[in-house]
């Protein structure tokens, strides 16, 4: 550590967030080594997997000693860079994944972990760039592996989230049969407004499984994709054609369905755990092309990079409160103002 000090959003032990995480001032900034950049950071969204981590759902690593500061994606500017990085200096504006601690006014991170913000593409859009876009492509390569050519419906849960929407408008590009689940009666007219070729459902209706049916047809549901999972998934299962795959990525639902209740040997189901923290085990060529996708749709559709509201970092807990909201739209952001630290990189 060196210089002034920073805030950063903090929790030493795994729980409810509104209870564990905690805002502190540390004394001083860190340093970047051999091959990286120091960011300081202007905006970070509120992701339903930053929560997870808080809160320690079964199947993630367990709390470490000591402090841990949540987020893994954000945008700011680079401070100061390391040794042997050449790409990048300081007043240019970034993104940056996965860099985990982004809950916080500086993070370094891998030069090769910042990607060149283009101007013409805002703060707010830049800061949501990364981590959702490469969501979809990867639950695109894992739907494209299930089907494996064969005939049939896609059918995702939480369709009106910042993903789904993404996923809806790629199936309407690429005409992917695609059903939507939403939660309620409003989310459904907003997904018929902004996709009016594509079915939706709400699950707040007695009918929702039939009506699932009935459009699904006699080729049926060949996979779905599932950020929900609870209870809900054995529902799901008993949706899938004999043979199909669910998608798992996501754990927004309450309760649990054990995995014995599930007719996976009688019906050859497959379930199929997805994680856009996979990503970087692509190759160097593939992630590059990956990430021009994902430039491209923050220049040139910007609003299916939705805001909900933003807040600043000291006000986490009410941004929490927000991004828990059922009937949200758009991904909630955690903003420092750059007044906090004048005279200090770029501004736009």
């Amino acid at each position: 550590m060196s210089g002034g000090a920073m805030r950063t959003v903090v929790h030493t032990r795994q729980g409810e967030p509104a209870q564990v995480l905690t805002l502190r001032e540390e004394p001083g900034r860190p340093r970047p080594g051999t091959g990286q950049v120091l960011v300081r950071l202007r905006v970070r969204p509120v992701h339903p997997g930053d929560l997870a981590g808080v809160e320690g759902l079964p199947g993630l690593p367990e709390q470490q000693s000591g402090a841990r500061t949540p987020g893994v994606e954000g945008m700011g500017v680079v401070e100061s860079v390391g040794p042997d990085v050449h790409t990048l200096g300081p007043g240019q504006r970034v993104a940056v994944f996965p860099a985990p601690g982004t809950w916080a006014e500086y993070v370094v991170v891998a030069a090769d972990r910042a990607v060149a913000v283009p101007d013409e593409v805002s703060d707010e859009t830049a800061a949501l760039m990364l981590v959702n876009p490469l969501t979809l492509l990867t639950l695109y390569r894992a739907l494209d592996s299930a089907l494996r050519g064969q005939r049939g419906s896609v059918l995702q849960t939480a369709a009106g989230s910042s993903v789904g929407r993404l996923v809806s408008a790629a199936a309407v590009r690429h005409d992917l049969p695609l059903i939507n689940l939403v939660r309620s009666a409003s989310g459904a007219q907003k997904m018929r407004t902004l996709y009016p070729t594509l079915p939706v459902i709400a699950t707040c209706d007695d009918d929702w499984r039939e009506r699932v049916r009935h459009e699904a047809g006699e080729q049926g549901i060949r996979v779905v994709l599932d950020c929900v999972g609870g209870a809900m998934t054995r529902d799901l299962a008993e949706l899938l054609a004999d043979g199909g795959t669910l998608i798992s990525y996501g754990q927004l639902g309450s309760g649990t369905t054990p995995l014995e209740r599930l007719p996976l040997i009688q019906r050859a189901l497959t379930v199929q755990g997805v994680t856009v923290l996979q990503w970087m085990s692509r190759t160097p060529q593939e992630r590059a092309q990956d990430v021009a996708f994902a430039l491209d749709l923050a220049r040139n559709t910007p609003d299916l990079l939705e805001v909900a509201a933003s807040y600043d970092l000291a006000d986490f807990a009410a941004a929490i409160e927000h991004a828990r909201r059922p009937a949200k739209t758009g991904t909630v952001l955690l903003t420092t103002p750059q007044a906090a630290n004048p005279g200090q990189g770029a501004t736009r």
